[in-house]
């Protein structure tokens, strides 16, 4: 799926954060949404792919991508936060 169709899809979405929280960090706040949103799908695929090695875990690659998406997560909200405490140092 291109980029440009995810846009599309996510409009809505994008517009309401945007008008929310402004354009850097409503845009942000969707790419949270659809981090989340891969990490879900990862995370039910790992239930279907069991590790051989460690029984009731996920495959080693499925643990891999969930802790990459969950370290993405972290950065995405760490400049959320940041992006909010100049603005909110700025209107002071």
């Amino acid at each position: 799926m291109e980029n440009h169709q995810l846009l599309q899809e996510n409009k809505d979405a994008l517009e309401r954060y945007e008008f929310q929280m402004g354009v850097e960090r409503g845009r942000l706040a969707l790419t949270l949404d659809m981090l989340t949103d891969a990490l879900v799908l990862v995370g039910q695929h790992g239930v279907y792919c069991q590790s051989a090695r460690q029984p009731g875990k996920p495959a080693m690659d499925i643990q891999i991508i969930s802790q990459r998406i969950g370290g993405a997560k972290e950065l995405v909200l760490g400049v959320m936060e940041e992006l909010k405490r100049k603005r909110m140092g700025a209107m002071e």
